[in-house]
């Protein structure tokens, strides 16, 4: 398989590259200027691959939950080259990133369960919680939501209905714990900063993985149904002095 992906959803701009089994990517954490950052990225990497658009199988793309503008603009570039290049297209949740990014790094390999929460601004968070499915993939336990710090809970039940024991291993990921330090303590299964992985950001190489079953599928969406996803829809809040 040959899969393009990007994300553009948070500080963090990366693309990534699986052409001929081998992973290429560029990232660079900026506080903007992503716009400016992404086209680029993506020509060097097919560059070094010696590919065109056109010889892809699939674009995946990091659809938020993320930055109004950092989504938006992932979703419009993937709809223009997919579109030029008659290619489908791979929606991939940011949170589901994240957790796949804690369940592999060394301080997450033991864990079975993360909470995700990525700093949403105004005193709120992005956030869900997954389990470690059978293929080593995050499953989400509930739909992803949006709002305060104190809003964030681990589920009480599997997806499949049955207990949460007091036995899962547990984790902290994203951005949302460093930004809000009091949210492990409104967590019931104390899940604390300090079992947290306050750095991770979502990353094009986790879009990547996540988007592989999908293609290998062909569960693949046209250039048109690549769509970002907001949580909220009030994206821009005024203040009265």
């Amino acid at each position: 398989m040959k899969i393009l992906a990007l994300d553009t959803s948070t500080e963090a701009c990366s693309a990534a590259l699986l052409a001929d089994g081998r992973v290429l990517a560029h990232a660079e954490e900026a506080p903007r200027g992503h716009a400016e950052l992404i086209l680029p990225m993506v020509e060097s990497l097919l560059a070094e691959a010696g590919l065109t658009l056109r010889g892809l199988d699939a674009i995946a793309f990091g659809r938020g939950p993320g930055s109004f503008t950092g989504v938006r603009l992932a979703a419009s570039v993937v709809q223009g080259l997919a579109y030029g290049a008659g290619l489908g297209v791979v929606p991939v949740s940011t949170l589901r990133a994240v957790a796949l990014q804690a369940f592999a790094h060394p301080e997450g390999a033991a864990a079975d369960h993360v909470v995700v929460c990525n700093d949403a601004r105004m005193q709120e968070t992005y956030w869900c919680a997954y389990r470690r499915g059978a293929d080593g993939l995050p499953e989400a336990l509930r739909d992803e939501a949006v709002g305060p710090p104190a809003s964030v809970a681990r589920p009480p039940v599997d997806t499949d209905g049955a207990p949460l024991v007091g036995a899962a291993r547990w984790i902290g990921a994203g951005r949302g714990f460093r930004a809000y330090p009091s949210l492990g303590g409104s967590l019931p299964s104390g899940v604390s900063p300090s079992a947290a992985l306050v750095d991770l950001l979502p990353q094009a190489t986790a879009i990547l993985e996540l988007a592989r079953p999908e293609v290998a599928a062909g569960r693949l969406r046209p250039a048109t149904e690549a769509l970002p996803v907001y949580l909220r829809d009030d994206v821009a809040r005024p203040s009265f002095s």
